[in-house]
């Protein structure tokens, strides 16, 4: 190898070095730079909406200051690492972790919907839809949730300093807002953010496992941070389809009390029947809850 190429080598684990020694003295100091914390929204169309007169219609992508970002790419591969190694999450939760791909959900799916061909009986899973997830993160509960998980009190002081005296400017094509302050969410721009939202729900996901075994309702979840599938296996769609009911029922409620909503219209249901023959399951309504009938 050529010289350049070495010094090219040492520069970096130079560099390397002190975005570590950064991050070490944040988390030391609970400290995030207020520089870090000032950030800008681009407001970017999704693509082939019928129309765009509706807020959902458009993607906000926060832009954050590149040193920063590094910064907390090193604390998010450290606090996946102790979550990971201290099973602080439920295991239904399976998406942008380390260990836990989509690749492991569809596993899993594959795996509950075979098991239950073996006894005869049909898989239908309601799909959900957390609205507006990321921006919506209420700071004081993620904090609390910090505190529960059982983290060092160093990390905990971290956090509760990094979600405070946040602004963001919005960008619209050429056209930019003066600076808002931003007292709630994490943006998608950064690293830790699927962290963050995965503790976020995690004691969500252990309080209504707890309420479907009170209730002696026969379903599982699979949680993809901000959405998700009611799982239920049985020989009968009617009866399927009033566990899910159920099921949807008591995700509404919780969320709410969470600071969340559902988006019913991104609500879907599929039925994984091993018959090669046509079959008809009945619809199901979810009117009164304020979703779809299906």
């Amino acid at each position: 190898m050529s010289w350049h190429y070495w010094k090219l080598i040492i520069k970096n684990d130079d560099c390397l070095s002190k975005i570590i020694n950064i991050a070490n003295t944040c988390i030391n100091l609970g400290h995030w730079p207020k520089y870090f914390k000032i950030s800008t929204t681009v407001v970017i169309p999704k693509l082939n909406k019928a129309s765009y007169d509706n807020p959902k219609a458009f993607r906000p992508i926060i832009l954050l200051n590149t040193l920063g970002k590094l910064v907390e790419k090193v604390i998010a591969e450290r606090l996946q690492f102790i979550i990971a190694s201290n099973n602080f999450i439920h295991s239904s939760q399976l998406s942008r972790l380390k260990f836990k791909s989509t690749n492991n959900a569809g596993t899993v799916l594959t795996h509950i919907i075979r098991s239950g061909w073996t006894k005869g009986r049909t898989t239908s899973t309601l799909a959900f839809d957390i609205s507006q997830f990321f921006p919506s993160l209420n700071h004081c509960l993620l904090v609390l949730i910090l505190e529960k998980v059982g983290l060092d009190p160093k990390i905990t002081n971290f956090f509760a300093n990094y979600l405070i005296q946040r602004s963001t400017k919005y960008l619209w094509n050429k056209l930019s807002s003066p600076s808002f302050e931003v007292n709630v969410g994490v943006g998608q721009g950064s690293t830790l953010s699927p962290i963050l939202s995965t503790l976020y729900l995690s004691p969500l996901i252990y309080i209504i496992e707890k309420r479907f075994k009170n209730l002696n309702l026969p379903i599982s979840i699979l949680s993809f941070i901000d959405n998700g599938l009611f799982i239920v296996q049985n020989k009968f769609f009617i009866i399927s389809n009033l566990h899910l009911y159920c099921s949807y029922n008591i995700l509404s409620k919780l969320l709410d009390s969470f600071g969340l909503i559902i988006e019913h219209s991104k609500t879907k249901i599929f039925h994984f029947n091993r018959s090669h023959s046509p079959f008809n399951p009945p619809p199901l309504d979810l009117s009164p809850l304020g979703g779809p009938i299906l």
